[in-house]
């Protein structure tokens, strides 16, 4: 069994990935999602400069530029983002597998068969089982002619089962039906590896209370162990997004206030604190508070890279608190490190 984090590839995720330990590097199979922005260009240069630092020589990094628009960045016969992803990662001596949708067609299509080529790691079939998805579950000859276009085996191919935002105790029990269901109805091609995924966290902080820590229920855990339950064949993979919304973000305004999302067993503790003193000094506060509070593990500073920081701050010991980015670099780390040791220690997330 492996954990499978689905995380944007921006720089604060990339930096979480960089600092993680051995034992949790080889437990994952991170899947990086590029973030759609106006200029294409630089978002792929960017992410391919800042993998080539964060990756791990000889790690297979699984890129999905499925939510960028295929406009084309290079020039000659095929030159959209997947193209230049792979160019570049390439160059970078950086591994790639691309992820591909068995509705892709024409340009995506042709870039993937490239890339698949080009870096010999096979390539990872997102089925996207969400509520607003209008791809629904693949049949035979789709998935036929996509094998066929990409010239893999299934036994090259890692099949990930994405039932995007899980909101309600409703909502997760419906899509874990759904993932049932497609995990048998797709259980006759032998892949490579099978995973499950989903998302709990919300869009955003905006509505939870300052200056406190307030739990969120992590129901895309529970999802997938309802999965597990229904499913009569080997337990898949597990899937999150990590400590954000399976939604691509919206380009941010302003700053945002000081904030942790603490990963625990059943839930995260979502610290949020007002803005009082100058700078960012007020994080120093809430992590102080984290630091005292029962959600501050056992193994404290040494649970992850992030735990390393926030213990940092809540001493005093770092001459600024960090901003956004740093913040959800050490959130992502502490959540990487958590869900890893849960997998490997008690077979659930």
């Amino acid at each position: 069994m492996a954990y499978v984090p689905i995380l944007k590839g921006k720089a604060g995720e990339l930096s979480a990935l960089e600092h993680v330990t051995p034992a949790v590097r080889s437990y994952i199979r991170p899947v990086l999602e590029l973030v759609p922005d106006p200029d294409v260009r630089d978002v792929l240069e960017t992410f391919c400069d800042r993998a080539m630092d964060a990756v791990p020589h000889g790690t297979v990094l699984t890129v999905d530029s499925g939510a960028l628009p295929t406009a084309r960045v290079l020039e000659g016969d095929a030159g959209g983002p997947m193209a230049r992803l792979s160019e570049s990662l390439g160059l970078r001596d950086v591994a790639m597998c691309p992820v591909v949708r068995h509705t892709d067609q024409g340009a995506a299509l042709t870039e993937a068969v490239r890339a698949t080529r080009a870096h010999q790691r096979g390539a990872c079939l997102r089925v996207s089982l969400a509520a607003d998805s209008p791809e629904g579950l693949p049949h035979h000859a789709q998935i036929r002619r996509l094998l066929k276009a990409l010239r893999l085996e299934p036994e090259e191919v890692d099949l990930l089962i994405d039932t995007g935002a899980v909101d309600s105790t409703t909502a997760r029990d419906r899509l874990a039906d759904r993932a049932v269901v497609a995990l048998q109805a797709l259980a006759p091609w032998r892949w490579r590896h099978e995973c499950v995924a989903a998302g709990a966290f919300p869009v955003n902080l905006s509505g939870f209370p300052r200056g406190q820590a307030t739990p969120v229920t992590r129901r895309d855990a529970q999802l997938w162990q309802r999965v597990v339950k229904g499913y009569g064949g080997r337990s898949p993979d597990f899937g999150d997004f990590g400590v954000t919304h399976p939604r691509m973000p919206v380009r941010s305004r302003g700053t945002p206030d000081p904030n942790m999302r603490y990963t625990t067993p059943d839930d995260w503790q979502v610290f949020v604190y007002p803005r009082v003193r100058s700078g960012n000094d007020d994080f120093f506060v809430l992590s102080a508070d984290l630091v005292d509070s029962p959600y501050w593990p056992a193994t404290g500073a040494r649970t992850s890279w992030g735990d390393a920081r926030l213990h940092e701050c809540a001493h005093r010991q770092r001459p600024k608190a960090g901003g956004g980015t740093q913040w959800r670099a050490w959130a992502t780390s502490h959540h990487l490190a958590v869900v890893s040791s849960n997998l490997a220690h008690f077979g659930h997330p």
